[in-house]
């Protein structure tokens, strides 16, 4: 439902964005509630065939909009070709996958035995520690993924600001890991029904915005 100012309750996730990484800085528990976002927009490609997460339940997408046009701090630049481009957007999400899986095995060492590594990594490089949060009251593998987790969405969320700095405010959704792979599983699971992959199937809002379609 639209409010009287033609807003809807969608409008507003990037409010969600903003209390997830700000909560994790807090209690870096709160970091397994990123799982969400990795897991909804893969229940809805895989069982509604579209990329109406990206379209317009995406928080993050929200936010850097907000914070590019609103306020102003993107130049709203074209992003250059080659980040739009199937090998960079497929390549990134292979090496996003790759960390991903060294992440939770390191996550397994530790339930089988390894100690805890009390720090969030940013850009899959730098340590930054963490040892202000408690998560003595859980197993320690809970802790690890926690840890590791967070530094994949505050990676990801770094990315997508110095990419809304350069280029156009939602120039993240380009190469976004998550709209690669929703878009994927969207032409396999719809085939070539209609020129694009069908409507179900079109590029995310964000993408299409970031390009100047």
């Amino acid at each position: 439902m639209k409010n009287t100012k033609g807003k809807k309750w969608s409008d507003y996730l990037w409010i969600v964005e903003l209390c997830y990484l700000i909560l994790g800085l807090f209690n870096i528990l709160f970091a397994w509630l990123g799982m969400l976002f990795f897991c909804i927009p893969l229940f809805v490609a895989i069982f509604g065939g579209s990329k109406v997460y990206c379209n317009r339940y995406c928080g993050r997408g929200q936010l850097l909009g907000l914070l590019g046009e609103k306020l102003k701090l993107s130049r709203n630049a074209v992003p250059p070709k080659f980040l739009r481009s199937p090998w960079f957007r497929y390549g990134f999400l292979t090496f996003f996958m790759v960390m991903f899986g060294l992440m939770l095995f390191s996550t397994y060492r530790v339930f089988t035995g390894a100690p805890l590594s009390q720090a969030v990594t940013l850009l899959w490089m730098f340590k930054l520690p963490w040892q202000w949060v408690d998560v003595s009251f859980v197993a320690p593998w809970i802790g690890q993924f926690a840890f590791g987790f967070f530094g994949v969405m505050l990676t990801s969320t770094v990315l997508g600001l110095v990419t809304m700095v350069l280029f156009r405010p939602r120039s993240w959704c380009v190469y976004c890991p998550m709209g690669s792979m929703t878009q994927g599983i969207c032409r396999l699971r719809n085939g070539r029904k209609a020129k694009g992959y069908g409507r179900t199937c079109k590029e995310d809002s964000g993408a299409a915005e970031a390009v100047g379609e």
